[in-house]
């Protein structure tokens, strides 16, 4: 059946790797009657794992759409994988969802993907609820939990579902809202409605209470009416959690277990009734000074459409997922590519449960689909009907932190291994390839070494192309430290015409990241004005390899003071080969120094772990430059490190922090080296030159 925007639900599923996001959505399914059988991890055939690779690995490395239809609406949700490797899917499935659901296991709490999972709604004020799972196991408690949330976040948490025992003793769910408990049959299967059991009423009580009073900050005229009255009806109170929660004013908290399929009808009925639509939200439009202008998701008007995800099907082919912004996308439209100021038809349609795509008609505002065989449509882009000089805001994707030199083990097959990693990074826009001419590398990088080996290998294995990977080459540079001038004559005769420039240079160093600044003093003509440009190259040459470890040379003033010109034997080539080495001998004089990358660091670490990273900072040779608390017993700490010093830091912050610390780096200046360092580096280099000419 046809939908309207009123009647979708977008949700997120997110959390810390391992809550059972993917477990708990298979029982969604199961319930909603998308799926005949709620399958396991273990067993390799949920719908959201469905990969090799996630099948192997019993881990999520991808989002995955899927859709249930409940009481007359869509519900559709993006499972994402947990660990922060792929954090890239989370962010784009919270850029096609109004609401967040984040799943906290009741054994554990709030942990460290938790807290920067939060942040990440905060940044984009993403209203979210939370689901207390795996409320059966071993040392649950919903309760603990929920305290333990309250403590780590500034927010009204609001019970609407609670569990009837924890661990060992769980036996069911209790939905406040609509006063029904669930239990499990003892032979197992779907849950069914039962009476809220006797012994359970004080406890009811009391969680109805702390519902309405959470329940009464979602709406500013409700509140007045609870405190006038102290009561407050059910519908008053359902109208004040969906507009709380629609407000991001607060955040309803439910419970239960995936595993066992219990408290599944609850949060279904929660997120039909209470989740916001599209309507009321808005996206955002760039033009192209940066200006931001909202746009409300509205089913009139013409076409605007998001492209938030890419992936390419060994069977269907590329698939361009889409959340429709404004207008109704049909089949047979054809759509305005923003990027490409081209028109592509649309063929093809689908929603779906995982991989098993399902026609679909149209997209309305606000619902999420699917379109086949666009071949210039990628993530990011705006698609539209009618006039548009806009484009979406794209999606913020944090900056790789691990990278490795890729190579076949075949020269043959390095063109199709290049092939296979574009289209990987086109699948997955944190994973980047690029090539780096002045080490001759190819270069991947990602989020961590995870997600980077999980490319590698099924590139490996379904390409059967061998791979070989090592640290990248460090992009050294050398400058001067003070001011030296000098001379160089190229004289040549061989017969006929000779070779001869003569050029007098001083060079000194300037600010750092100028490059090169070059100044004409000569006076008297001493060398023609035609030949200046043959100098200049002959400059931009020599800084390509300098002259301690043939290094690029960068930041130095080079001052032509004189020169001289012979009327026949002068010529620019002669002059470039005189700049060259004047260029050459002048900087051996200046004090040559190597230059290092240094990168800004931001490590998020828990509290138990940051004396051990600000000592291995200390002993990377980094400037710690501040730490924040980030609440919740998580802190951010500041740095300034070496790029050197960081080429395995993605493996290092794991070994110290037991796998829960994750950072980012980016480029920030270039800082001088001396001493052994330095040495080190000389040496290494002039090994590989020696290497090379052998």
């Amino acid at each position: 059946m046809g939908f309207t925007t009123e009647q979708i639900k977008n949700t997120a599923v997110i959390g810390h790797v391992g809550t059972g996001k993917t477990t708990l959505l298979e029982h969604i399914l199961f319930a909603g009657g998308a799926i005949p059988k709620a399958e396991t991890v273990d067993g390799g055939k949920t719908v959201s794992d469905y990969t090799d690779e996630e099948i192997e690995k019993k881990i999520s490395f991808h989002s995955t759409l899927s859709f249930i239809e409940k009481n007359g609406k869509k519900l559709n949700f993006i499972d994402t994988p947990g660990a922060s490797d792929f954090v890239g899917e989370v962010i784009l499935g919270l850029r096609a969802c109004e609401t967040g659901m984040l799943v906290v296991g009741a054994d554990t709490g709030a942990q460290i993907e938790t807290i920067k999972l939060w942040r990440r709604l905060d940044g984009r004020n993403i209203p979210r609820f939370i689901f207390i799972n795996k409320m059966d196991k071993d040392r649950a408690s919903f309760a603990e939990a929920l305290d333990d949330l309250k403590k780590k976040f500034h927010k009204t948490f609001v019970p609407v579902v609670i569990p009837m025992g924890d661990a060992k003793d769980f036996k069911g769910v209790i939905d406040l809202l609509s006063e029904k408990a669930y239990m499990i049959p003892a032979g197992g299967g779907k849950e069914v409605a039962v009476d809220i059991p006797a012994d359970m009423a004080d406890l009811v009580a009391q969680y109805k209470e702390a519902l309405i009073e959470g329940a009464a900050e979602g709406d500013d005229e409700i509140m007045e009416k609870y405190l006038e009255s102290g009561e407050l009806s059910p519908e008053d109170v359902k109208k004040a959690l969906i507009e709380g929660l629609h407000d991001n004013k607060l955040a309803p908290v439910l419970c239960g277990s995936g595993q066992l399929g219990c408290g599944i009808e609850a949060l279904i009925n929660f997120i039909s009734e209470v989740s916001p639509s599209p309507l009321g939200f808005n996206d955002v439009l760039l033009d192209a000074e940066g200006n931001q202008k909202l746009v409300p998701i509205s089913p009139d008007g013409d076409v605007k459409v998001f492209t938030f995800k890419t992936n390419i099907d060994q069977f269907s082919g590329k698939l361009s997922f889409w959340k429709c912004i404004t207008g109704t996308v049909t089949a047979d439209m054809e759509l305005m590519n923003a990027r490409e100021g081209k028109k592509e038809k649309v063929t093809k349609l689908y929603t779906a449960v995982g991989k098993k795509l399902i026609d679909l008609k149209e997209i309305v505002a606000g619902d999420i689909g699917i379109a086949s065989k666009m071949p210039l449509t990628l993530t990011n882009d705006t698609m539209f009907t009618g006039e548009l000089k806009d484009t979406f805001i794209k999606l913020r994707l944090p900056t790789p932190t691990y990278e490795v030199s890729v190579s076949a083990n075949d020269k043959k097959n390095e063109d199709k291994l290049a092939q296979f990693m574009q289209k990987a990074s086109t699948e997955d826009n944190t994973f980047r390839v690029s090539y780096n001419k002045e080490t001759a590398e190819t270069i991947i990088s990602g989020m961590g070494e995870l997600q980077v080996n999980m490319i590698l290998d099924k590139i490996q294995n379904n390409q059967k192309i061998g791979i070989t990977t090592k640290i990248p080459q460090v992009a050294y540079r050398e400058t001067v430290t003070k001011k030296a001038s000098g001379s160089f004559r190229h004289k040549k005769q061989s017969g006929g015409h000779g070779q001869f420039a003569e050029v007098h240079f001083e060079i000194q160093p300037i600010e750092r990241g100028e490059y090169l600044r070059f100044i004409n003093t000569i006076k008297g003509g001493a060398v023609s004005k035609g030949y200046i440009p043959g100098i200049e190259k002959g400059i931009a040459e020599g800084m390509q390899e300098g002259v301690l470890a043939g290094y690029p040379v960068v930041d130095i003033e080079v001052n032509l003071f004189d020169g001289k010109e012979h009327p026949v034997d002068s010529s620019e080539m002669a002059f470039k080969l005189a700049a060259k080495g004047c260029l050459k001998d002048v900087i051996e004089k200046a004090s040559p120094v190597l230059l290092e990358p240094i990168m800004k660091l931001t490590v998020f670490v828990a509290d138990q772990y940051l004396g051990d990273v600000l000592s291995d900072l200390s002993s990377k040779r980094g400037r710690v430059l501040g730490q924040d608390s980030m609440g919740g017993g998580m802190q951010q700490v500041n740095a300034e490190v070496p790029q050197s010093e960081l080429l395995r830091y993605a493996i290092d912050l794991r070994s110290l922090t037991s796998g829960t610390g994750s950072f980012e780096v980016e480029f920030d200046h270039y800082s001088p080296i001396n001493g052994k360092i330095a040495d080190a580096v000389i040496a290494e280099a002039k090994a590989k030159r020696e290497a090379a000419q052998a």
